[in-house]
């Protein structure tokens, strides 16, 4: 599978060959730190909308932007390579819950000028640091009937979906983001949406940026939600060339550690990422998720240590300091090699 020439993170493929990349970790759990309140995320714009917008963490770019910046800037100094946008919620279809759909555009357009912004300052010649847009599932499934007793109904479409997340990426794409994380799939007919769109974006624009592609195992059936096993996840999106393909949320580190193997098995002609919640929720814990920094970092180590991953970061529960721990333990390790002496060969090509 030969790599696009890619008009953006053109340094990116060199580097996962070389050596484990980081992600960066939770931002909704390091949005819970700042304890903010519904004033906050309506700010002086919102203060008459008629909605509650409290826990809309996208609009957070618009109202509390210092706050946002704050946790980019936290994640790249635990030593982040990638850091995402905060748009996991910033799709039209999404954001029509808080009546707010018509922002979306711009929603994307200022996360992605935050991340930039906090990128271009805390790289260096040596060590550039690249802003990835975030593209999450939505809140609804093209695959799956929301009514029971209906099979064949669906709230919402395979083309609803490519234009929500077109729109989306045209403002992350505009804002300077260096790739596109579809991330935490549930349903691969939302993502091969994405995907289309994504393609549709650069095809009309001439910039081809890289493409990760995450999706979430979310019981110990080893399966995305719409059935698909890991293998057949894999096999269906291969075809958009992703530069890393892997898995993110969901069981925690412990119990996804046989679907990241496998999938590692499976997927040769790309790279592996792999970016866990900080174990099972925990309501009573203060992230909402038991495991220390220590312990998701010791699991992540025995992963690279394994040869699975070429991209390390933490999911829900995660903060700077799970972030500071990976990064140190992974960079012991060289990146798994399959993904890495085919890139290799093929950039070299």
């Amino acid at each position: 599978m030969t790599p696009p020439a890619y008009t953006r993170a053109a340094a990116l493929p060199e580097m996962l060959s070389r050596r484990i990349v980081v992600l960066d970790g939770a931002m909704g759990t390091m949005i819970q730190r700042y304890k903010l309140g519904e004033a906050d995320y309506r700010g002086e714009r919102f203060r008459d909308h008629p909605k509650d917008l409290k826990g809309n963490n996208e609009l957070l770019q618009f109202t509390r932007p210092d706050v946002i910046a704050e946790i980019h800037a936290q994640y790249l100094a635990a030593g982040a390579d990638i850091i995402e946008t905060n748009t996991f919620g910033a799709t039209r279809i999404a954001q029509d819950d808080y009546g707010l759909g018509a922002l979306a555009r711009e929603m994307n357009l200022a996360a992605a000028r935050l991340a930039r912004a906090a990128c271009d300052a805390a790289a260096t010649p040596d060590r550039p640091r690249f802003v990835a847009g975030a593209l999450g599932p939505t809140p609804r499934t093209a695959s799956i009937s929301p009514d029971v007793n209906d099979p064949a109904a669906r709230n919402v479409t395979f083309d609803e979906l490519r234009a929500a997340y077109r729109e989306q990426a045209e403002g992350l794409l505009e804002g300077g983001a260096d790739l596109f994380l579809v991330e935490t799939v549930f349903d691969t007919l939302n993502a091969k949406a994405a995907i289309f769109a994504l393609d549709e974006l650069m095809e009309d624009s001439g910039e081809r940026l890289p493409v990760i592609v995450s999706g979430t195992v979310t019981d110990a059936s080893g399966r995305i939600l719409s059935g698909q096993t890991v293998t057949a996840f894999w096999h269906s999106v291969r075809h958009a060339r992703p530069i890393a393909v892997g898995l993110n949320c969901a069981l925690g580190a412990t119990l996804m550690r046989p679907y990241i193997e496998e999938l590692a098995r499976v997927a040769g002609d790309t790279f592996i990422s792999c970016y866990p919640n900080a174990g099972l929720p925990n309501p009573m814990s203060e992230t909402g998720f038991d495991e220390t920094p220590a312990i998701t970092g010791a699991l992540l180590e025995e992963f690279a240590a394994s040869g699975f991953l070429n991209i390390a970061g933490g999911c829900c529960g995660t903060t700077p300091e799970h972030i500071a721990e990976i990064a140190q333990r992974v960079s012991r390790y060289q990146p798994r090699c399959c993904g890495a002496s085919l890139f290799g060969a093929l950039q070299a090509a």
